[in-house]
C-alpha cells in the first residue's frame, strides 16, 4: 500500500493505493490550515482502508514546486512517517502529477501550480509516443502575460486556473485550450499510481536529506 501526500498548493490530495487500485481518496481546498487537517485526513483515510502506517510500502509526495508553507507541512509529514517506520519515500515533481492525468493532445502541454503574489509555476511538456507527456521545458515562476507572450503555437494548458484566467487565455489566441473538469486538479490517486511506479524502479529519496523544490528563495519572494 502506498499513501500519497501532496501539500504543494491551496489545494491538498490525500490517497491510498495497493498497486492495483486507489482504494480512497480525499482532495480538497484548504484555508491556510495544512497542518490540522492533513494530520486528519491521512488518519480518516487509513482508518477507512483499515491500514496501520506499518503496513505502506511507500510514501508518495509532491515535492515542488509551490508554496513554502505547503511543501513544508507536507514534507514534514511524509519524512516524519517515513524515518519512523522506515518507509521508502517517493518524490514526485507537482507539475508531473498535473501532466500525468492529461490526455494526448497535438501540441505542446503546460501545466499550472499556484506561486501567488499573480504569479505561477509553470513547465513544459511535449508528448512521446510510448512515454506520454515528457518534459521539455523545466518549470519556473512566470506571470500570465508572460507565459501568453513566450508562448506559440497549439497549447493545452491545464492545473490550477481560475475561470477568469482560462478566459483570458482563450481569448488571446485560437490554438490555446483549457483542461477542464477533473483534469484541472491534482488527483493524489495519480500521484500515488507514480509512487508505485518509481517505488518498482527503486527510485526511491532519501528521508533524511530530501528538500523542497520551491524556484525561489521562499523568505525573498
Amino acid at each position: 500500500m502506498i499513501l500519497a501526500i501532496d501539500t504543494a498548493t491551496r489545494w491538498l490530495g490525500v490517497a491510498l493505493h495497493d498497486g492495483t487500485a486507489v482504494v480512497v481518496e480525499s482532495g480538497w481546498r484548504c484555508l491556510n490550515n495544512h497542518t490540522t487537517e492533513l494530520a486528519d485526513t491521512i488518519q480518516m483515510n487509513m482508518t477507512r482502508a483499515k491500514v496501520e502506517a506499518t503496513d505502506l510500502s511507500g510514501i508518495a509526495l509532491t515535492i515542488g514546486p509551490g508554496s513554502y508553507t505547503g511543501l513544508r507541512v507536507g514534507l514534514a509529514m511524509a519524512k516524519g512517517m517515513a524515518l519512523v517506520h522506515n518507509i521508502p519515500l517517493l518524490a514526485v515533481s507537482t507539475l508531473d502529477v498535473v501532466a500525468f492525468q492529461v490526455p494526448q493532445f497535438n501540441g505542446r502541454l503546460m501545466t499550472i501550480a499556484e506561486a501567488g503574489r499573480t504569479r505561477v509555476c509553470v513547465a513544459e511538456y511535449q508528448m512521446h509516443a510510448t512515454k506520454g507527456w515528457q518534459l521539455s521545458v523545466p518549470a519556473d515562476i512566470k506571470t500570465w502575460q508572460t507565459i501568453l507572450e513566450e508562448t506559440e503555437g497549439p497549447t493545452l494548458f491545464a492545473g490550477e486556473i481560475s475561470e477568469k484566467t482560462a478566459v483570458k487565455i482563450q481569448e488571446s489566441n485560437p490554438n490555446y485550450k483549457v483542461a477542464s473538469g477533473g483534469r484541472a486538479i491534482r488527483r493524489a490517486g495519480n500521484l500515488a499510481e507514480m509512487g508505485w511506479a518509481k517505488l518498482r524502479l527503486g527510485e526511491v529519496a532519501d528521508a533524511a536529506s530530501i528538500a523542497p523544490v520551491y524556484l525561489r528563495n521562499p523568505a525573498g519572494a
